[in-house]
């Protein structure tokens, strides 16, 4: 984390934003980050968000289906979308030297996608498939449901994929009408990373995405309503059972992410010496894994907690979690053990720095909600600034009461 990244920012004339970062590298990234997910969908297109962005591909004025797979293929590199809550990502992986071919794909896309009516109805069959199975992964399902739970009534309690009796009424019309609603030069970033010159990415992405029309359009995003703590337990006759703890937390702009990051390391980050692994793993063997993890919207958090155990321990693991957040909550970390967690958590930030992937997409999702990438320097400087004061304030979130839970059993 001591060499400064070589990041460039840019806004084309139709309101388009640009990172590109410049690094060693004989493999390119290249994309583009849409403010716009599944709780932007009505109420009677859930699922749509995502459906779109599976759909992308099926065909364009230009290319048949076929022709867009083989694209980037061809030259050893992939084409890769993913939908979340409030974010659309559709970006390629090549070889260097192939910005071009990539750039001129994605704005392809972007612009030109006509949702073929054939391939909507094999893409159909592809996403009720993907939804009937929806338990067979409990350890994942059970996330899913309690989010829908957790924010239900509101943009963010629902899957993001959709009920399967709203599929019929995704018709090519309805595709293109949230592309060219959502899909808007205001609310997306495009981002590179790779050798390339500055000079000839910026050449590049100004030919083939300048000319996306500017149509600014307005987010209609409503903070979830605070519910009551609940407890459910559902019944999937699973041989284990999977639980899902959560509380509310601030949203991606707050001043108490950094000491939201490092709490939730110090509680369930993926060391072995998190404090519930230890709790519930190391010395009485009653899990296999136990993780917890925040996720920041722009308007709202949610810090959540993962264990899988026998049926018959889940009382027992709860209330040995319950402890663990009673007691961060409560009692300030020595000095040794926050210099110990920031040292930690300093070096994870390193490792993961070596995720060339994840870094170009979370300098995308960077400059679509603060517009540049903190440094790594300032990164550094923040959670060295942090108090066990500091801490403890935060920790006031992940007190046990605040704490609904889920379990499939």
């Amino acid at each position: 984390m001591t060499t400064a990244r070589q990041l460039e920012y840019y806004t084309l004339n139709n309101g388009l934003r640009v990172v590109c970062e410049q690094v060693p590298s004989k493999v390119e990234y290249f994309g583009v980050a849409v403010n716009a997910g599944s709780r932007d969908e009505a109420q009677h297109l859930h699922g749509l968000a995502h459906f779109v962005e599976h759909t992308l591909f099926k065909g364009t004025t230009r290319r048949r289906a076929c022709h867009i797979i083989n694209r980037m293929e061809a030259i050893g590199g992939e084409l890769n979308a993913f939908t979340s809550k409030e974010e659309t990502n559709v970006y390629s992986i090549f070889p260097q030297g192939h910005l071009p071919r990539a750039a001129e794909l994605i704005a392809d896309l972007l612009q030109n996608s006509v949702f073929p009516a054939k391939e909507l109805d094999k893409e159909r069959e592809v996403v009720r498939e993907e939804i009937d199975s929806y338990l067979d992964t409990p350890s994942e399902a059970v996330f899913d449901e309690f989010e829908n739970l957790f924010f239900k009534g509101s943009q963010l309690g629902h899957n993001i994929l959709g009920e399967a009796g709203n599929l019929a009424a995704f018709s090519p019309e309805v595709c293109r009408h949230y592309i060219t609603t959502h899909y808007t030069p205001d609310r997306m970033v495009a981002f590179y990373r790779g050798a390339g010159p500055p000079s000839r990415v910026k050449e590049t992405i100004e030919r083939y995405l300048g000319c996306i029309p500017a149509s600014p359009s307005s987010l209609n995003r409503t903070p979830p309503e605070k519910r009551a703590v609940f407890n459910e337990r559902r019944d999937i006759d699973s041989h284990q059972a999977h639980c899902v703890m959560g509380a509310s937390v601030p949203g991606i702009y707050s001043d108490e992410r950094i000491a939201l990051g490092l709490l939730t390391n110090i509680l369930g980050g993926p060391g072995m010496n998190s404090r519930l692994n230890v709790a519930l793993r190391e010395r009485r063997g009653l899990v296999y894994s136990v993780d917890a993890s925040t996720t920041m919207m722009s308007d709202c958090g949610l810090f959540t907690i993962y264990f899988g155990c026998d049926p018959t321990d889940a009382e027992r693991c709860t209330r040995l979690v319950s402890n663990e957040l009673e007691r961060l909550s409560t009692q300030p970390l020595t000095q040794r053990a926050l210099n110990a967690a920031k040292q930690q958590y300093l070096g994870q930030l390193v490792v993961a720095s070596d995720n060339r992937e994840q870094m170009a997409l979370n300098s995308a999702r960077a400059t679509l909600y603060f517009g540049k990438v903190p440094t790594t320097e300032s990164v550094r400087e923040r959670i060295n600034a942090l108090t066990s004061e500091d801490l403890l304030h935060s920790a006031r979130h992940l007190h046990p009461s605040r704490f609904s839970r889920l379990t499939f059993t």
